[in-house]
C-alpha cells in the first residue's frame, strides 16, 4: 500500500518561500551589500615582480574586483616588492597594495614620508624565505654562501630585507662576503640555470609558479634556515618578531624536495591602504577579498589561507575605518 504523503498548503507553502527569501537575503548581504551602489573611479594596485605571488594575486583580484564594481578601474603597478610598495602608498603613488609585515614595520620605524597614514586592510597569507641552489652545488648551508655569487633580491624588495639579515645571521656581511646581484624571481632562476650565480633568495607563498616552472625543469634543491640560524636573525631587533620558525611542506615543490620538508622562516602579508581613502571603497574591496578566497585560491594556491578569523591581524598597522566597517558587519 502506497505512502499518502500530506498536501502542503498555502501558509507553509508561503512560509517555505519567505524562509528562502530570506536565506538569499542574507546570502546577498554576506556578498555585497544590500541598497549600496558600488564605488566608482579609479585606483592604483601595486603588486611585485613579474612571475611572483604578488602580481598573479593583483591580476586575479582585479578580476574580482571588476565583477562586484564594474565602474572601478583598477589599475596595476608592477614593482621590486614589499619595501617598494609600502613606499608608494605611503606617499599616495598606489592607492593599495601587499607587503609583508617586517617591510611595513621597518618603514615605521624609519619613520619614513607618510608613514603615519598607513592602515591595514587584510591580513593574506605567509611568506616562505626559499634559497634555492642547483642540484649539484656545494652549498649546504648559509654559511656556504660566503665568496658565492648570490641574488639577494631588487634593491627595493622585501627579498632582499629578509636575505641581509639572514646572511649576518650566519656571520656573512652582504657587501663584503658574497659578490651580490639584484636579481629577483623573474631573473635569478634562469641565471642559476645559466651559472651566472650560485644561488638566489626568494620570499614568496607557496607553491610560487615562477619557481615550480623552473624544478620541473632544471634540478634544484633548497638549503634549510634552521632554528640556531633564526635564534641569531632575532637578535637584530624588534622586526624580526614578525619571523615564525616553519618548515616548507614537501608538497611545496615535489620535483625539487623529493619528499622531504624544508625548515625556513615565514612572514605575514598585509594588504594596506593609506587612512585618507575612501571608507566606503575599502569596506567593499575588503568584501570582494574575503568572499572571493576560493575563486583566486584555484589559481594562487597561497590565497587559499586568507581567513575571515585572522584578516584583522594586521599588526604593525592599525585597521583602515572602511576595513573595520566590514569586519564589524559580519560579526557574529
Amino acid at each position: 500500500m502506497s505512502k499518502v504523503f500530506p498536501r502542503l498548503g498555502r501558509r507553509r507553502t508561503f512560509q517555505g518561500a519567505a524562509v528562502g527569501a530570506v536565506a538569499l537575503a542574507l546570502l546577498a548581504w554576506w556578498l555585497l551589500p544590500l541598497g549600496e551602489t558600488p564605488p566608482t573611479g579609479t585606483i592604483v594596485f601595486s603588486t611585485g615582480t613579474k612571475r611572483g605571488v604578488y602580481q598573479e594575486y593583483g591580476q586575479r583580484l582585479r578580476s574580482e574586483l571588476d565583477k562586484d564594481m564594474p565602474g572601478l578601474t583598477v589599475k596595476l603597478l608592477s614593482s621590486a616588492g614589499s619595501q617598494e610598495n609600502v613606499q608608494r602608498v605611503a606617499t599616495g603613488k598606489a592607492d593599495f597594495t601587499i607587503a609583508a609585515a617586517d617591510a611595513v614595520e621597518t618603514y615605521l620605524l624609519g619613520n619614513e614620508p607618510g608613514a603615519r597614514d598607513l592602515r591595514g586592510v587584510t591580513r593574506l597569507y605567509d611568506d616562505y624565505m626559499q634559497l634555492i641552489v642547483a642540484r649539484d652545488s656545494d652549498v649546504h648551508s648559509v654559511a656556504d654562501l660566503r665568496h658565492k655569487r648570490v641574488a639577494i633580491g631588487p634593491v627595493d624588495s622585501g627579498v632582499r630585507l629578509i636575505a641581509d639579515r639572514i646572511l649576518r645571521a650566519a656571520g656573512i656581511d652582504p657587501g663584503k662576503d658574497i659578490t651580490p646581484v639584484a636579481d629577483g624571481i623573474d631573473t635569478g632562476p634562469d641565471r642559476l640555470r645559466e651559472g651566472d650565480i650560485d644561488a638566489f633568495f626568494w620570499s614568496g607563498g607557496l607553491p610560487t609558479k615562477g619557481l615550480s616552472e623552473v624544478a620541473r625543469n632544471f634540478a634544484i634543491r633548497f638549503i634549510p634556515i634552521g632554528a640556531d640560524l633564526v635564534a641569531k636573525l632575532r637578535g637584530q631587533g624588534d622586526v624580526t618578531r614578525y619571523y615564525r620558525t616553519t618548515s616548507m611542506p614537501e608538497s611545496a615543490y615535489p620535483a625539487a624536495q623529493q619528499s622531504v620538508p624544508v625548515p625556513t622562516i615565514a612572514v605575514s602579508n598585509l594588504l594596506i591602504t593609506r587612512k585618507d581613502v575612501d571608507p566606503k571603497l575599502t569596506e567593499w574591496l575588503t568584501r570582494t577579498v574575503i568572499k572571493s578566497r576560493d575563486d583566486i585560491g584555484s589559481h594562487v594556491h597561497s590565497a587559499q589561507l586568507v581567513d575571515l578569523r585572522t584578516a584583522i591581524y594586521t599588526d604593525p598597522l592599525a585597521l583602515h575605518e572602511g576595513a573595520r566597517r566590514y569586519y564589524r558587519s559580519v560579526k557574529p
